[in-house]
């Protein structure tokens, strides 16, 4: 490829192309029906059809059937296990998880996203930490190792 300079520049394809003008005469290929064809809805000024109508055919959208619920209250909670936090204590020991610590190694993805923490793991040593929401178990395992299950908000 060449190197561009003001010598060879181009506008891209289709950029100084003029608007379609439509019902200027006969001449011009657009004039009679204004490309809008002969009678029918579309041809009436003010039609506007709406989203996946199909010429009175049921629309594909109401064919089909409806499966399931979506809940609009449910709380998503991004999952914590003890064994991830083990894992992480075994190669950067720190006996902290705050919201922060939590972010920082990239185990909350979602901004202003919550934590639940889950049984899933043995733990070696006492660890503090912070998160939304515990299991029942999850919250026996940290104090039985010594550590502190601490909710927030």
């Amino acid at each position: 490829m060449a190197i561009r300079n003001l010598s060879n520049l181009r506008a891209p394809k289709k950029a100084n192309e003029n608007k379609k003008r439509v019902g200027r005469g006969m001449g011009s290929g657009m004039g009679k029906t204004s490309t809008r064809g002969h009678k029918g809805q579309g041809s009436r000024s003010g039609s506007s059809l709406m989203r996946g109508f199909e010429g009175g055919q049921m629309p594909l959208h109401r064919r089909l059937p409806k499966r399931g619920f979506n809940n609009i209250f449910r709380v998503e909670y991004t999952v914590l296990g003890l064994d991830r936090v083990a894992e992480i204590l075994a190669t950067a020991p720190g006996t902290e998880f705050t919201l922060e610590t939590i972010i920082s190694l990239g185990l909350l993805r979602k901004k202003g996203g919550l934590i639940k923490v889950l049984n899933n793991g043995d733990l070696t040593g006492p660890v503090t930490i912070h998160a939304h929401k515990f299991s029942k178990t999850a919250q026996e395992a940290i104090e039985k190792a010594g550590g502190k299950a601490i909710l927030i908000g």
